[in-house]
């Protein structure tokens, strides 16, 4: 009877196993699916090194060196059309920019004065500024759920808010200035992105100037920026 139990339950066990597993076939003849995200946006982290240029300068002004910037944020993205080609998107980021030029800065009395020195007389003078930037921007792209390489065009506006400022000149006196009331705290102007994939061209121009009283005796210093470069997009 302990003989026939044994052999009855031993079977009864592979009966079961054996109804678990699938056949050969069934296995070879099986399709496997990826789901598509038809409602799929892209929201995207960005990362932007550019060549900073000043405008509108006085007369003597002069930028030596390498003026430089990086910029990085999140921008949320909200198609507009079915086939989610066009958007909107809107975001947070910071942007940092630095300036080489002959305009040396000094303070007496809590009192700002504002020169145009010879290269000569110094080894280095840098304008330094820190941002938080708010971009909000109109998107086309040729995209679909199943690529993430794809030609854009992103063309927005950004406002600044300036952080941190410092100019900095190194002669036969050292020079330091933090937190220059003369700049104005909030700065804006249109920007465009256009490229494939993660390469991309980006360009910005400041409308306002980044003084807002500031003077080189009488004259208003009205100096204007242009910044541009490449700008990677990180999904």
């Amino acid at each position: 009877m302990r003989l026939f139990l044994f052999v009855f339950i031993f079977f009864s066990g592979l009966n079961v196993f054996s109804q678990d597993k699938l056949p050969v076939a069934a296995v070879r003849d099986t399709v496997f699916y990826t789901k598509v995200d038809s409602l799929y946006r892209e929201d995207q982290f960005y990362l932007g090194v550019t060549y900073n240029i000043l405008l509108h300068t006085p007369q003597g002004f002069s930028q030596n060196g390498l003026s430089t910037g990086i910029n990085f944020g999140f921008l949320r993205d909200m198609p507009v059309n079915k086939a989610r080609t066009y958007s909107i998107a809107a975001g947070l980021g910071l942007s940092y920019n630095k300036y080489h030029q002959n305009l040396q800065v000094s303070e007496t009395g809590g009192n700002r004065t504002y020169t145009i020195v010879d290269e000569s007389s110094y080894s280095r003078n840098k304008l330094e500024q820190l941002f938080v930037d708010i971009p909000i921007e109109l998107r086309w792209r040729n995209s679909t759920p199943q690529s993430t390489k794809f030609w854009r065009i992103y063309t927005g506006f950004k406002v600044r808010y300036l952080l941190l400022n410092k100019t900095k000149y190194v002669g036969e006196q050292d020079i330091v200035i933090t937190n220059n009331p003369d700049f104005n705290k909030v700065q804006y102007g249109p920007y465009i992105s256009f490229g494939y994939n993660t390469w991309n061209f980006h360009a910005y121009y400041g409308l306002n100037p980044i003084f807002k009283d500031a003077k080189i005796g009488n004259e208003a210093i009205d100096i204007s920026t242009i910044n541009f470069g490449l700008m990677f997009y990180i999904l």
